[in-house]
């Protein structure tokens, strides 16, 4: 971005230019760079081929530039070099707060060393003096400011690509090691392998909203948690419906991977299942197959929003299987299908974990009618709700229900309205 300075009147005091104080640049430069090591803080722990280099040279920019602008002369090419740096800084991590304080601190000193020459004189050349400082400070750390942010989106642009690339690569079972080197980005010995269920928001269903527009702000939510929370740590693959997460085992522990899935839920402001399980490089793509697969399950049955254990799914996971045992019991609730209210009351019913109470007020309807739907339901089924081998076939009969893909449409409403109630 190309900064054009305003050439400005001429300013003098006694005679004397009121840029006099500033025209050893090299020697003031030095001893400013010597403050910003002992008054700015971050300065002090960066790297000394930096202060010696790059901070000492744009400080000397710096004040000519001032200098030129206290003058009322132009500079060429001064502005440019400022940017320049200011985007070099970037790439290397140097915090933009560093570069600002440093800015300020180098204006205190240059304004003071400039008062000097003009103490003596009347208040409006000291006023002129001090506007002109503060527009060069202005346009510098524009300049700067701009320059910089402008750097950093690149610098992020190409890590997202990497990190993208390389999730994919492992994801995929291909040679990494190459990848890594060159994205800069270390292959830890084991990761957990995350599948991610993102259920819709509440909001994506409101006919006077754009869904698509709520589900990809629910998307960078999560997304920005996850950086806040991982610090450059998670390798990741995300859509608004869910994804993949890789988390190396040696930084994260059980607690922290419960306390992550509870933040993206909150983020998300929907309840977020998660299945994990652990893996070397080489085992993540049957992983990754193996928790997707469970987490689907999960997600069909409107479980707690929670990190899920494969050995916790393993009765859900069976039900699934082709066998005899899955074709009986996926005839348990067929008599249903004729009595949708029925089929309505049970599926909530097991989704709010038996509450007869809780059941009622999320059909509206009373009590009692629920207990006259669930004798009904037992009735018709043969199986006894008030037992717990009835209540475990019925649960059985709607977990194979719902992975053939049927009605699971209450539990989902269930989901929306706690989504509504979190938000």
């Amino acid at each position: 971005m190309a900064v054009s300075t305003s050439i400005t009147p001429f300013l003098t005091a006694a005679g004397r230019p009121v840029s006099t104080p500033l025209r050893d640049v090299r020697a003031i430069s030095r001893q400013m760079v010597g403050h910003f090591i002992e008054n700015v803080v971050p300065c002090g722990t960066l790297p000394g081929e930096a202060l010696d280099g790059d901070v000492t040279t744009v400080t000397r920019v710096c004040l000519e530039l001032t200098r030129s602008m206290l003058d009322g002369r132009d500079q060429p090419g001064r502005m440019e070099r400022i940017q320049a740096a200011a985007a070099d800084w970037a790439r290397e991590g140097i915090p933009i707060d560093t570069i600002h304080n440093a800015v300020h601190e180098g204006f205190k000193l240059g304004f003071d060393l400039v008062l000097t020459n003009v103490a003596g004189h009347d208040q409006d050349m000291i006023i002129k003096v001090a506007r002109r400082l503060t527009e060069v400070q202005s346009m510098i750390t524009s300049a700067v400011s701009a320059a910089y942010v402008r750097e950093l989106r690149s610098v992020v642009s190409e890590h997202h690509t990497a990190v993208h690339t390389l999730t994919s690569a492992l994801l995929g079972g291909q040679s990494t090691s190459t990848m890594a080197r060159e994205c800069g980005i270390e292959i830890a010995d084991r990761y957990h392998v995350i599948a991610l269920a993102l259920p819709a928001h509440p909001d994506e269903f409101d006919p006077d909203l754009d869904g698509n527009v709520v589900a990809r702000r629910k998307l960078r939510r999560v997304q920005a948690e996850l950086a806040n929370q991982c610090v450059g740590k998670v390798l990741s693959l995300l859509s608004v419906e869910g994804g993949t997460l890789l988390l190396p085992v040696a930084e994260f522990d059980e607690p922290a991977l419960d306390a992550l899935i509870a933040g993206l839920s909150g983020a998300a402001r929907v309840p977020v299942r998660a299945v994990v399980m652990s893996a070397a490089p080489a085992e993540i793509p049957r992983a990754a197959e193996q928790v997707h697969e469970l987490v689907e399950i999960v997600h069909r049955l409107g479980g707690p929003s929670k990190v899920y254990r494969p050995h916790e799914l393993a009765f859900e996971y069976q039900l699934t299987r082709q066998g005899p045992a899955r074709e009986h019991l996926s005839s348990v609730v067929d008599a249903l299908e004729a009595h949708p209210e029925l089929l309505q009351t049970l599926e909530v019913y097991m989704a709010t974990n038996l509450q007869r109470s809780r059941t009622a007020r999320e059909l509206f309807v009373h009590t009692n009618t629920v207990d006259y739907r669930l004798k009904r339901i037992s009735q018709l089924t043969g199986f006894d709700l008030n037992s717990v081998t009835g209540i475990c076939h019925l649960r059985a009969a709607l977990l194979i229900r719902s992975h053939r893909g049927g009605g699971t449409a209450d539990v989902l409403r269930l989901e929306r309205q706690a989504g509504s109630r979190a938000g």
